[in-house]
């Protein structure tokens, strides 16, 4: 025991000598935890909170026009920015980078006389099925809302579809207006009263969005939720840099002659450097999630909610932990040089983050990759933290995520074995 607390001096006072491992080990996943949360809670918050500006030309003088651009305003995504009839299409264009606009509507002239040809068209077929009115044998044919959208090529698909849903709302809304008017004065002979269109075209059914969760928690997941367990993740397997170049310049320096040596077996060194740099990794989990819970909150981002279950928490940081040590000491037994073992560490852990679905979500991936996302220790880390903090699970709910993790590990242990075996350093 005596040999192993020595050797875990050793191993503390060479990684208090790596000031580059220590930064690349803290300082740059607080920065990216940092960085990204930021940059999508603004995102969020774009979506939910602000507005888009909206460059509106309605080049049509009647009522349903006036009514598009009142729905449009009305639907709280847009902050609409008008500009005159005469407005050409290629002015729009250029207003739409003078005024930072992101989109750009043209409501084309005679869309009102559109809406009431095609108004007046189903409430004719609609006497027809019910035999008020009898077949005249003309039909008016079915008009096409011709509005033009223009966007910016920055936007994303899912903002595109957002801004075109909403626009689609907005003229159903406008079209069925119309209707409930042309077909309540055909069987009445009188215009329909304000009150009743209003009951008839507003009755929608409320939809109330409500987050599962296994302890009946109702916190609507943000930004930080996502993004602090997820890099911290990534910041435990990239002490490969500092861990796995450490045992390569043992080999390449001599160093490792001088350890066999020693009245010890390696493996007691392999043991002391795997206690020295798990003690790391739970370091990492308490520096990023005392940031996320009480620092980010000062600087205007949302803070870090901690899951209930403490004890869960420690074992899936533990778990995760020692799968990253485990890798990292595979790659520097397994490495020839510092090169081999810094180009290939970063760059396999960078694979593994975007299998693992740090990078991308998950269920955004195609079918095929949701199957070889599965030999990602990452992925399995990222499971259980977001059963912890999302789901509000208890240890017992991401047991079957923290197993195959715990199983990754042992088998990369076992790969390590065999490497040392091999290369006859046991």
């Amino acid at each position: 025991m005596q040999k192993l607390f020595a050797t875990i001096q050793k191993d503390f006072r060479i990684l208090l000598r790596d000031k580059v491992g220590l930064m690349l080990m803290f300082v740059m996943p607080i920065l990216l935890a940092l960085i990204i949360t930021a940059v999508q809670n603004s995102t969020f918050e774009l979506v939910n909170h602000n507005k888009i500006n909206l460059l509106l030309c309605n080049k049509d003088t009647g009522d349903a026009s006036r009514q598009l651009s009142s729905a449009i305003e009305k639907t709280g995504m847009f902050s609409v920015i008008s500009t005159t009839s005469n407005t050409s299409a290629e002015k729009v264009i250029t207003l739409m980078h003078e005024k930072d606009a992101m989109a750009a509507v043209i409501i084309p002239n005679g869309f009102s006389s559109q809406i009431v040809a095609t108004a007046n068209n189903i409430t004719n077929n609609a006497l027809k099925n019910f035999d008020i009115l009898k077949d005249s044998g003309k039909n008016t044919p079915k008009s096409v809302y011709p509005l033009t959208l223009y966007y910016h090529p920055a936007l994303q698909g899912s903002f595109r579809e957002s801004i075109d849903g909403t626009l689609k709302g907005a003229l159903q809304l406008v079209a069925s207006k119309q209707i409930v008017r042309t077909l309540y004065s055909a069987l009445n002979e009188k215009e329909i009263p304000d009150t009743l269109e209003n009951d008839i075209v507003n009755n929608q059914i409320p939809i109330h969005q409500i987050p599962v969760s296994r302890d009946g928690s109702r916190n609507i997941p943000n930004a930080t939720q996502h993004n602090i367990p997820a890099w911290t993740i990534f910041a435990m397997f990239f002490i490969v840099i500092s861990l796995g170049g450490n045992l390569v310049k043992e080999k390449t320096s001599g160093s490792f002659v001088r350890l066999k040596t020693l009245p010890t077996s390696y493996l007691v060194a392999l043991f002391s450097k795997q206690i020295t740099y798990l003690s790391v990794t739970l370091a990492q989990v308490a520096v990023i999630f005392s940031i996320g819970a009480w620092v980010f909150p000062h600087i205007g981002l949302p803070a870090l909610n901690l899951p209930s279950d403490n004890i869960g928490l420690i074992i899936v940081s533990l778990i995760c932990g020692w799968c990253a040590v485990s890798y990292a000491i595979c790659i520097g037994v397994f490495a020839q040089t510092q090169e081999q073992s810094n180009g290939f560490g970063a760059i396999s852990i960078i694979i593994l983050a975007a299998l693992g679905g740090l990078l991308v979500p998950s269920f955004a991936m195609p079918h095929s990759f949701k199957i070889i996302m599965k030999v990602s220790p990452l992925h399995w880390a990222l499971e259980a933290y977001y059963g912890l903090f999302l789901e509000g699970g208890k240890l017992k709910d991401v047991l079957m995520n923290i197993l195959p993790l715990f199983g990754i590990a042992i088998f990369i242990q076992l790969l390590t074995l065999y490497g040392l075996k091999r290369k006859n350093l046991i």
